[in-house]
C-alpha cells in the first residue's frame, strides 16, 4: 500500500506504508506533550517542505543555466553577478527558515536514500543509448546514408560513448583504485612515484580529464612489470620436472600429458592460490592442488571443460620482481605448420625457453619452435635437458651438435645450456638462472625503464603545454590559425570509425569458424591424399591434424589481418597528428602493436583418427578424398564440430578483448590532441587566481620533471 500526497500534475513522489511507520512513530506524542500537528499532518508539512525545496533546485537550475557550458543552452544570461548573488542569499535563507519550521513542529529530516554515484551512472547509459542510436545502420532507418559519412557516423558514437566509459569506469572505481589511491599503493611499495603525484594533482586541479587514461596506462605499467617466460618442449623432455625445480614446488603434474591448449602461469604471490580461466564462463578459485583436474588428459580429456589459461600464486624467490613463468606443453606437429599456426599458439612472452631432451636427440619440431618464436620477434634460450644422463664428454658433444645444426638451420649463434633437476647435478639449472635469465630480465627491467621515462616526459611535455596554452587564452596571438583543426578532428574521427568496421568483419570471421569443421574435413582429406607417396613415412593421422590446424590458423589469421590493419591505420592517424601539433609520439606504434599478442588456437584433444589410404590407392583422388572424409566425419565430426566452435567463441572473445585495449590506447592520444584543439581554439581569459595557480605548477613540473623522472623505479 502506498499513500500519495496531493501535488501538481507530472509529480510522482510517493510513500511506501513503512515510509509512513516510520514518520508516523516519529510523531507519537507522550500525553504530557502540548497539543500538535497529527502524524497525517507533520507528513504533510513535511512533503510540502520537500517539494518547495525542488522547485527552488529549479530556480538554482535557472540561475546557473545561463553559465553552463551545455551547446543547448535554454536560458539567455540576463542578470547580473549582483542580482546573483542576491537570490543565491535568498535561497539559502528560504531554505534555512523551512528547516526552522520543520524543528519547531518536532519533524526530523529525512536522510538521503540514493546513491549519487549510482544515479549518475544510471543515467550515463540512457545517455549511451541516445548515441547509439545514431550509428550508421540507425541512421539508416531515416533515409539512405551516403558511404562516405559511414565511417564518419561510426567514429562519432565511439567518441562519444568512449567519453561517457571513461566517466562511467571512474565512477565505477571502488576505494583506493583511483590514480591517486593506486599512487599512494605504489609508494607504500618503495616505489618513487613523486612526479606522478605531481602530474596527478596538476590534472586533477586544472581539470585536464584528457590525460587520465596516458597517466593511468603508465601506472599499469609500474603495478605489472611481469616478464614472462615460457618454456617449450615435447613430451616426457622434462619441463614439468624443471618448472617445479625453479619453483621448488610439486605444484605441476609430472609423467602425465598435458593439454596443450591450456597455459599455466606460475606467478608469485604470498598464499599459493588457482585461478581457472574459461572460454565460455566466468573465472574461478580453486586450490592449488586441484591443478591436475584442469591440466591433465586424465581428469579433463580433450579440455571438456574449455579451460583457456591456469595461474597458480607461489611463494618461490625466483618468481619474485614480476618474474612469471608459463608451461605451454609442446607445440608437436602444429610448428610445421608456418608462422600463421605458430603465432595463433604461442602465448605472450618476453623469453621462450625450448627444452631439447638429452636423452633423445634434436628433432624437426624442436628446431620448429625455435624457428617460430624468433619469427615471432621472441628471445629464445636453448636448454639441453636431463643432461645427468649424459657423460661429461657425450654432453660436451650433444651441446656443440645442437648449437650447430641450430646455426645451420638458421644462421643464429645460440648457446645450449645444459640443465639437470638430480640434485647432484643442481648447480647447471642454477647456473643457467643466474648467467642467462636474470640477465636477460635485467636487460628487460632497463628496458621498459626507458619506456616508462619516454612516456612520463611525453606527459610532462603535453601537460606543460596544455597549461601554458590555458595561460595565454585571449591573446590576440593564436596558434590555431596555423592548424587546420577541422581536418584533424575529421582523422581522428574517421580512424576511430574503423572500430565498428572490424568488429563487424571479426564478428563475421569468428561465427564463421564455428561451423567450419565440414570444411575441415574436407580440407582435410584432400591434403591426405595428396601426401599418398609418402604414406610409408608420414603418419595419415599426423597430416589430418596438421591439415585440420592450418584451417583453423587461417581462419584465425584473417582476424589477425583486420586488427593489425586496423592497428596500423590508427598509428598512421596518430602519428600525422601529433606531426601537425607539433607533439612527440613516436612510442605510439609500440603500444598500439603490444595488444595484438595472445591469441587462441584449435584444441583438437586427444580425438582418434585411424585412417589407412594404403588400400586406395586404385581410386581416384576425388573418390578416395570422399571416402577419407566420410570415415573422419564418423570418427571426429562430432568432437570436431565442438572444437570449431569453441574456437569460434574464443576467437571472439579475443578480437574484441584486443579491440577495446587498441582503442582505449588509441583514445589516450586522440583525447589530449582534441582538447588541444578545443585550448588552441579558446578565447575567454582566465581569471588571475587561476593564472597564478598555472604559474605555480609550470614551475614546479619544470623543476621536478627531469630529476624524478630519471630516478623513478617501479615498486618491487
Amino acid at each position: 500500500m502506498e499513500f500519495a500526497v496531493n501535488r501538481p500534475a507530472g509529480e510522482d513522489d510517493s510513500y511506501s506504508s513503512d515510509d509512513l511507520l516510520g514518520i508516523k512513530g516519529a510523531f507519537m506524542q507522550s500525553a504530557d506533550s502540548p497539543p500538535g500537528l497529527n502524524s497525517s499532518q507533520a507528513l504533510h508539512l513535511l512533503t510540502s517542505a520537500q517539494y518547495a525545496d525542488k522547485l527552488l533546485g529549479e530556480v538554482e537550475s535557472v540561475l546557473f543555466a545561463s553559465k553552463s557550458k551545455s551547446p543547448f543552452r535554454k536560458y539567455r544570461d540576463a542578470l547580473s553577478p549582483a542580482q546573483v548573488k542576491v537570490i543565491e542569499d535568498y535561497l539559502a535563507k528560504i531554505r534555512v527558515q523551512m528547516v526552522h519550521v520543520l524543528d519547531a513542529e518536532r519533524i526530523s529530516l529525512p536522510e538521503p536514500t540514493l546513491d549519487s554515484a549510482h544515479s549518475i551512472r544510471t543515467t550515463l547509459a540512457f545517455v549511451k543509448v541516445a548515441f547509439y542510436d545514431c550509428t550508421a545502420n540507425r541512421m539508416r532507418a531515416y533515409g539512405e546514408l551516403p558511404e562516405s559519412k559511414v565511417r564518419d557516423l561510426n567514429g562519432l558514437v565511439d567518441e562519444m560513448v568512449g567519453a561517457i566509459d571513461k566517466l562511467d569506469s571512474y565512477l565505477a572505481q571502488g576505494l583506493g583504485q583511483d590514480l591517486q589511491g593506486r599512487l599512494e599503493q605504489l609508494e607504500r611499495s618503495g616505489g618513487d612515484v613523486t612526479m606522478l603525484k605531481t602530474l596527478e594533482r596538476i590534472i586533477n586541479d586544472h581539470g585536464l580529464v584528457e590525460f587520465r587514461s596516458a597517466l593511468s596506462m603508465i601506472i599499469d605499467r609500474l603495478e605489472s612489470k611481469a616478464f614472462e617466460i615460457a618454456f617449450f618442449g615435447r613430451v616426457n623432455s622434462g619441463k614439468s620436472s624443471l618448472l617445479n625445480s625453479i619453483v621448488q614446488s610439486n605444484i605441476l603434474p609430472v609423467g602425465v600429458n598435458p593439454i596443450t591448449a591450456v597455459p599455466t602461469r606460475l606467478i608469485y604471490g604470498e598464499t599459493p592460490r588457482l585461478r581457472v580461466l574459461y572460454a565460455i564462463q566466468s573465472p574461478e578459485q580453486a586450490e592449488v592442488g586441484a591443478l591436475a583436474e584442469f591440466v591433465t588428459e586424465e581428469r579433463n580429456p580433450a579440455n571438456f571443460k574449455h579451460v583457456s589459461q591456469i595461474v597458480v600464486e607461489l611463494l618461490s624467490a625466483h618468481l619474485r620482481d614480476g618474474i612469471v613463468l608459463v608451461d605451454t606443453p609442446g607445440l608437436g606437429s602444429l610448428a610445421t605448420s608456418g608462422a600463421a599456426e605458430t603465432l595463433a599458439y604461442l602465448p605472450r612472452c618476453d623469453l621462450g625457453v625450448v627444452l631439447i631432451d638429452a636423452g633423445s636427440t634434436l628433432t624437426e619440431d624442436d628446431l620448429s619452435t625455435i624457428r617460430a618464436l624468433f619469427e615471432a620477434g621472441v628471445p629464445v634460450s636453448v636448454l639441453l635437458s636431463k643432461c645427468d644422463l649424459l657423460a661429461p664428454d657425450d654432453r660436451t658433444r650433444s651441446l656443440a651438435y645442437v648449437s650447430r645444426q641450430i646455426t645451420a638451420r638458421f644462421g643464429l649463434e645460440l648457446s645450449v645450456h645444459p640443465v639437470s633437476v638430480q640434485p647432484a647435478h643442481a648447480f647447471l639449472l642454477e647456473d643457467w638462472l643466474n648467467r642467462e635469465l636474470l640477465l636477460l630480465y635485467g636487460r628487460h627491467e632497463q628496458l621498459m625503464q626507458q619506456s616508462l621515462r619516454r612516456k612520463i616526459g611525453s606527459l610532462c611535455e603535453a601537460v606543460e603545454t596544455a597549461l601554458r596554452i590555458r595561460l595565454e587564452r585571449g591573446d590576440t596571438r593564436s596558434d590555431a590559425g596555423e592548424i587546420d583543426v577541422a581536418a584533424i578532428d575529421a582523422r581522428l574521427r574517421s580512424a576511430l570509425g574503423r572500430f565498428e568496421e572490424t568488429r563487424k568483419l571479426c564478428l563475421e570471421i569468428t561465427h564463421d569458424v564455428e561451423n567450419f569443421a565440414g570444411r575441415a574435413l574436407a580440407t582435410a582429406s584432400s591434403h591426405l591424399t595428396d601426401k599418398w607417396p609418402q604414406h610409408n613415412t608420414v603418419s595419415p593421422s599426423d597430416v589430418i591434424r596438421d591439415a585440420i590446424d592450418k584451417v583453423a590458423a587461417t581462419k584465425a589469421s584473417h582476424v589477425l589481418a583486420a586488427v593489425e590493419d586496423l592497428a596500423r591505420d590508427l598509428t598512421d592517424a596518430v602519428r600525422a597528428t601529433a606531426n601537425d601539433l607539433g607533439f612527440n609520439d613516436a612510442h605510439t606504434e609500440d603500444d598500439l602493436a603490444s595488444a595484438l599478442k595472445e591469441m587462441p588456437r584449435l584444441d583438437l584433444g586427444t580425438c582418434k583418427i585411424s585412417i589407412k589410404p594404403s588400400f586406395m590407392v586404385k581410386l581416384s583422388k576425388q573418390m578416395a578424398a570422399r571416402r577419407i572424409e566420410q570415415s573422419l566425419r564418423a570418427q571426429i565430426g562430432t568432437a570436431l564440430s565442438q572444437a570449431f566452435y569453441n574456437f569460434g567463441r574464443m576467437l571472439d572473445a579475443w578480437s574484441q578483448r584486443t579491440l577495446s585495449k587498441l582503442q582505449l590506447r588509441f583514445d589516450a592520444d586522440a583525447d589530449g590532441y582534441r582538447a588541444h584543439l578545443h585550448r588552441l581554439s579558446a578565447t575567454d581569459r582566465v581569471s588571475e587566481a587561476e593564472a597564478v595557480s598555472i604559474r605555480r605548477d609550470l614551475q614546479q613540473l619544470m623543476g621536478s620533471q627531469t630529476s624524478t623522472a630519471e630516478d623513478m623505479t617501479p615498486a618491487s
